[in-house]
């Protein structure tokens, strides 16, 4: 019976690997996302792993740490300016789902502060019976009475608009009201939008974003609203927002062809007009009648050339007119990026990044030129944030903090006033034994790449240290030393060694750091990766036994690609909301959108590449991976859950170990609230702990 029973397996087996090569896909079932038979094979996998997980003696601890941490009343609450009052939206214990809540300066300035609750979600939740995520609220400047306030159900992409009085503290009566949607708004007055949502039948792009945008006046029916602008099916889809100045805000319409080229479209008196500009540029703000750009890519003016990565202005009223007057503001090197750009009355604040870590400069405008100057020369070798500046004033708050060093909240008044400290965060972790190392390694083409080591300081070169390396390496976005309470609080204070690489594809060194890693030129972010990787084990810093990787998302893929292609260098795998079928990623969700990184897969030349790198293909029974821990979320309407679902199933089928959880909430975010994120942060550490001490 036993023989009968394995010989049967055996032949299923390989009849589905020869399926799977054939035929297509045996695991296509699975990208059905709320069929009863993928749920029902999900909580399966889920009961299992979560079992083996919960086992790990230092699991509860975790846990329970991990909770106290995020849910601590002695965070500082990240406020938002709205003219006097501060917002906030806040979750712990008793607020599973949060509240937003509002005070003044002088009382955000005292220990315990006095807040108003403006909306409460839980109550919200229940009184509506309803699965409400916050996912953020636009609110009508300068006045600061209305807002719109997005709801998601269970943490998706897609969510419901309603409008706010924030006077009275209610939902608008008859007010504006968008239905579950992947929308964009944006207020032009009190009494109208700027609209872009799903219309109906043919009004969205192949991504699921929408290709209409339409100016929505009070009491008018939204399908009866005129439309303003109208892209293509194969276009990204089409954005609203508003840059705001000393006389109200201005309306834009972006109309992205690809991820990173597109349209930029002025509103006035019901036209549209579009500007003259580059498709590869980033609309950055609006300073004394200039609009400021940033370019991604050489911009070839008159007779002469602006460089990639610079901060440019032009006069708007020249540029409607069709005259392009460009003026260079600020131009990084290249080991430097600028990483955003702010506004104030009489000023704009570059935030730069010069080998990764923050710098800023202010720049002013007088008599037709620009005159910058650093400031915040205090706070080196870290993370500098900014937020609330205004065209409405000149005061602005920034934060600091660097691996070790909590954040720490100032506020800036005027262009020469004083800077008060505000909020700290008190310390989650002994960092007296730690210290920060940058290192740099040549990757297989010669180009160097920087790592973050935190570790001991005196850290014996043994091969012994459990060490976690993570990365991100996509979409130009850079990966900073930020102070993490609980990788300090599960990880370094355990022992471990944390390690980030700033691997080509993401923003550290601006566009061209970005840009050497698109489309078929992707292998060059992983093998950065697999060099920094390997110089950790030269350094004998760890050995491939002690060594793990994580990701998510598009580093989700990253961590895919690393261990299906050199699985002789870890030992630990946490694979989060992860892209691994690259042959169908296109076709599933918001996929499409990011043919401009990945490339389009039914195109042959791309789809050669990704053959070779594909996680999801490159699976072989032959070889020998490490246990992989794979996490997702039902609700995430951004990356398919069905990648992470099909890998795991055909490691299955391989007989590869595996573990999997999915959180039937939480959207990309992987989690919608704070006891969902600290659960599922758990059971990542205890899984590290259990494969690499």
């Amino acid at each position: 019976m036993f023989f009968t029973r394995r010989f049967t397996t055996i032949v299923i087996l390989s009849l589905q690997g020869f399926l799977f090569q054939v035929n297509g896909d045996p695991y296509a079932w699975l990208e059905n996302i709320e069929g009863e038979k993928a749920l029902a094979w999900a909580r399966e996998q889920n009961e299992s792993s979560q079992r083996a997980l919960e086992a790990h003696p230092d699991f509860g601890q975790i846990h329970r740490e991990t909770l106290k941490i995020l849910q601590s009343k002695d965070r500082i609450p990240r406020v938002s300016r709205r003219g006097r009052l501060w917002y906030n939206f806040w979750q712990d214990e008793e607020h599973v789902r949060g509240i937003w809540r509002r005070t003044t300066l002088e009382e955000y300035k005292q220990a315990k502060p006095a807040w108003e609750t403006v909306l409460d979600f839980d109550r919200l939740a229940n009184d509506e019976k309803e699965n409400w995520v916050y996912k953020g609220v636009d609110v009508l400047e300068p006045f600061n009475d209305r807002a719109m306030i997005r709801l998601s159900r269970g943490g998706k992409d897609a969510s419901v608009y309603r409008e706010f009085d924030l006077k009275r503290n209610t939902f608008v009566q008859n007010g504006f009201h968008l239905k579950e949607a992947k929308s964009d708004l944006a207020w032009i007055d009190r009494d109208t939008l700027l609209v872009a949502t799903d219309f109906g039948e043919g009004t969205l792009t192949s991504s699921g974003y929408p290709r209409t945008v339409r100016l929505w006046k009070r009491g008018q029916s939204l399908q009866n609203s005129p439309t303003l602008l109208e892209g293509e099916k194969s276009d990204v889809g089409l954005w609203t927002f508003t840059l705001q100045t000393t006389s109200g805000p201005i309306g834009f319409i972006r109309r992205s062809r690809t991820f990173y080229k597109g349209e930029y479209h002025y509103f006035k008196k019901g036209k549209t007009y579009r500007l003259p500009l580059p498709e590869n540029i980033r609309l950055s703000g609006y300073h004394s009648g200039q609009i400021l750009v940033q370019l991604k890519a050489q911009w070839k003016v008159n007779r002469g050339f602006l460089p990639r990565g610079a901060l440019v202005s032009l006069p708007l009223n020249k540029l409607l007119q069709g005259s392009i007057m460009p003026q260079v503001i600020h131009v990084p090197d290249n080991r430097s990026t600028i990483t955003s750009v702010h506004v104030t009355t009489n000023a704009i604040l570059i935030n730069s990044m010069t080998n990764v870590t923050s710098r800023l400069l202010r720049y002013t405008y007088n008599n037709g030129k620009w005159t910058g100057t650093s400031t915040a020369e205090n706070f080196t070798n870290g993370v500098l944030s900014i937020n609330n500046t205004s065209p409405y004033h000149e005061d602005y708050t920034f934060s600091f903090q660097n691996f070790l060093t909590p954040s720490t909240l100032y506020h800036v008044r005027g262009s020469k006033g004083p800077t008060h400290k505000l909020k700290q965060t008190p310390d989650r972790f002994d960092t007296s034994d730690l210290k920060i190392t940058q290192y740099w390694v040549k990757s297989r083409d010669g180009t160097p790449v920087p790592y973050f080591l935190v570790g001991k300081r005196e850290l014996k070169a043994n091969g012994q240290k459990p060490t976690l390396l993570y990365a991100y390496g996509g979409f130009e976005i850079p990966m900073r030393p930020w102070y993490s309470p609980t990788v300090g609080a599960n990880w370094l204070s355990r022992g471990g060694v944390y390690v980030l690489a700033n691997i080509r594809g993401g923003g550290e060194f601006g566009p061209s750091w970005h840009q050497a890693a698109l489309k078929t030129n992707r292998y060059k972010a992983y093998e950065d990766f697999i060099a920094v990787a390997e110089d950790l084990i030269r350094k004998r810093i760890t050995s491939p036994r002690h060594l793990g990787i994580r990701g998510g998302s598009n580093g989700g893929l990253l961590t895919g690609v690393a261990f299906t292609r050199r699985p002789d260098l870890f030992n630990a795998v946490v694979c989060q909301v992860p892209l691994l079928d690259m042959k169908r990623y296109t076709q599933l969700l918001a996929g499409h959108s990011w043919i401009a990184e990945y490339g389009d897969p039914e195109i042959p030349d791309i789809w050669r590449f990704w053959e070779k790198w594909s996680p999801y293909h490159n699976l072989s029974r032959k070889q020998k991976y490490p246990k992989v821990f794979f996490t997702t979320s039902t609700k995430d309407d951004r990356v398919h859950p069905g990648h992470a679902r099909k890998m795991v199933a055909r490691m299955k089928e391989l007989r590869h170990p595996v573990l999997y959880y999915e959180n039937i909430e939480g959207g990309h975010a992987g989690a919608a609230n704070l006891k969902q994120r600290a659960y599922t942060q758990a059971l990542a550490y205890a899984y590290l702990l259990q494969q690499l001490k």
